[in-house]
């Protein structure tokens, strides 16, 4: 059960430092939510979840096994651990930026054409860090999350997607009641603060990959 609960709260706070940051979800979700409503928020997620669930699906089917060999959970340990320190690192570092650029986001014409669920799959997938995301760091949770079965992919799943379901709703929660999304202190706090646990869990990743000897 401990297991579980590690690779849930890993996957939340991964998800959360990523969905927190701006980007074309974050447009679509304020876009959609001023047409439609909170609503949109949630459904947008849906979207998303949709692409992620279609690449777990992946692991499972075949891409798990290769993921498992132990010269490619080394290659992930260490690309994934890596970026994620970059990234974390980014992150604390441009939090004043990014906070400035969260609140004077507009929303986007085209998005509110598209329909919430798929926007969330349009904008995840015009989003290349996602793809890069899943490349390196998602592969290396879920290689992880395959040691415990497909219970601990499950457990990575629904935390990686709760982190995005809890923040897109708060978002479309202050555009549709009109409010600020987060006062300027706090969220620059709160982006410093995952930044700074994107490093923390990129050193856990790397450095075992690291200190393990190459396969012969």
């Amino acid at each position: 059960m401990g297991a579980y609960f590690i690779l849930f709260w890993t996957a939340f706070v991964i998800g959360l430092s990523g969905a927190m940051m701006p980007g074309p979800v974050l447009t679509a979700t304020i876009s959609e939510t001023l047409k439609r409503g909170f609503r949109a928020g949630p459904l947008i997620v849906a979207g998303h979840a949709i692409l992620e669930i279609l690449v777990l699906a992946a692991v499972v089917a075949g891409l798990g096994h290769w993921i498992t060999q132990p010269a490619v959970k080394r290659m992930l340990g260490l690309l994934g651990g890596g970026l994620l320190v970059v990234m974390g690192a980014h992150m604390a570092w441009t939090a004043e930026a990014a906070v400035r650029v969260a609140l004077e986001t507009r929303p986007d014409p085209k998005a509110a054409v598209r329909g919430p669920m798929l926007a969330g799959i349009l904008t995840s997938l015009s989003n290349p860090y996602w793809a890069i995301w899943w490349a390196t760091i998602g592969l290396n949770l879920a290689s992880l999350a395959l040691k415990n079965g497909p219970s601990g992919l499950a457990a990575f799943y629904s935390g990686h997607i709760f982190s995005d379901l809890a923040w897109y709703s708060v978002v479309a929660a202050a555009v549709a009641s009109g409010r600020r999304l987060c006062p300027p202190p706090v969220y620059r706090a709160l982006i410093i603060a995952c930044g700074l646990a994107l490093v923390g869990l990129g050193g856990w990743f790397f450095f075992p990959a690291a200190l393990q000897p190459p396969p012969a």
